[in-house]
C-alpha cells in the first residue's frame, strides 16, 4: 500500500513539527508539504488523477491566506471519488471557537486536532489508516 501524507498548512514551524511527529510513528509514507490550498489543491487532483489507488492522508490548517482550509474542502469535495482513499485531519490553533465546531460536524473531517501533533496522535492516525487499507 502507498501512503502519502499532506501537510496543508502556511506555517514552515508547524509543517517542521507535524512531519517531525509522522517520521516518529515509523510509519512508511511519502510525506508532500504545501505552504497554501492553491498548492494542495492543484498537486493532490494532479496526483489523484494519476493514481486514485494511493491511500492518502491529508493533516490541514483552516487558517491561511488565499485559499483557506474550508475552501480547500470544498474544492476537494469536487474531485470524484477521494473519499474511498483520503482520510482528512484539522490541526488548528482553533481561535475560533466555531471552527472547532464546524470541524466537528463537517462530514469529511475524520478528527481535528490542536498543533503541533503530537506523537501519540500521529501513531494512532497512521497506525489506523495501515489497518483500514490492509
Amino acid at each position: 500500500m502507498e501512503l502519502n501524507v499532506w501537510i496543508i498548512d502556511d506555517d514552515m514551524v508547524s509543517q517542521f513539527a507535524t512531519r517531525y511527529s509522522i517520521q516518529q510513528s515509523n510509519t512508511p509514507c511519502r510525506v508532500v508539504t504545501c505552504d497554501g490550498g492553491e498548492e494542495a489543491f492543484e498537486m493532490f487532483s494532479e496526483q489523484f488523477s494519476l493514481n486514485s489507488n494511493t491511500h492518502n492522508i491529508i493533516f490541514l490548517d483552516l487558517v491561511m491566506p488565499g485559499m483557506d482550509g474550508w475552501q480547500f474542502l470544498n474544492q476537494l469535495s469536487r474531485i470524484k471519488g477521494w473519499r474511498n482513499s483520503t482520510d482528512v485531519y484539522v490541526l488548528s490553533a482553533f481561535a475560533n471557537s466555531k471552527d472547532r465546531v464546524r470541524a466537528k460536524e463537517h462530514p469529511e473531517i475524520h478528527g481535528f486536532f490542536d498543533k503541533p501533533l503530537s506523537r501519540s496522535v500521529a501513531n494512532r492516525i497512521m497506525h489506523a489508516k495501515r489497518v483500514s487499507n490492509s
